[in-house]
């Protein structure tokens, strides 16, 4: 499979969360092309700041693999990483990165920090942006618009 169709997985989990009341993000990380962890943002459900997609992607993985290591590993997220989550990746030893919609007031790789490029960061994830991005972003300018429709109808 490609990175669109992985990224295809990610945007279900993502609408799974939107469905629940939460912010649509959703994450998978994929290794031998096989899913090993799923993720959807589940903060307010689960009363946890950490619960990103891509925390619960990444500690689905490491139960199924049984080490938080999770070298040669694909982390696919619908948004773009904050400075958490890119530390569990750095930490994780995730190989590559593909996220789709740009998020430009919290995004830690490539629109605000770029922390995976700081000199002092002690492990290299290589990363794509910007798959599917356009149907990432509808889902999160779709969610805000119903909740800001919700607060003024």
């Amino acid at each position: 499979m490609d990175d669109a169709a992985w990224m295809c997985a990610a945007l279900a989990e993502a609408r799974c969360a939107g469905a629940a009341g939460e912010v649509p993000v959703g994450a998978v990380v994929v290794v031998d092309g096989a899913i090993v962890g799923h993720g959807r943002n589940r903060p307010i459900g689960n009363a946890d700041p950490t619960a990103h997609a891509e925390i619960e992607a990444l500690r689905a993985a490491a139960a199924q693999i049984g080490n938080y290591r999770l070298p040669g590993a694909v982390l696919y997220t619908t948004v773009e990483p904050c400075l958490m989550c890119v530390g569990a990746l750095i930490h994780a030893r995730v190989a590559r990165l593909v996220y789709g919609a740009l998020e430009p007031k919290s995004g830690a790789v490539a629109s605000v920090a770029h922390a995976l490029a700081w000199p002092f960061v002690n492990h290299r994830v290589d990363v794509v942006g910007g798959v599917l991005a356009d149907q990432c972003a509808a889902l999160l300018v779709d969610f805000f618009a119903a909740r800001r429709a919700m607060r003024t109808g």
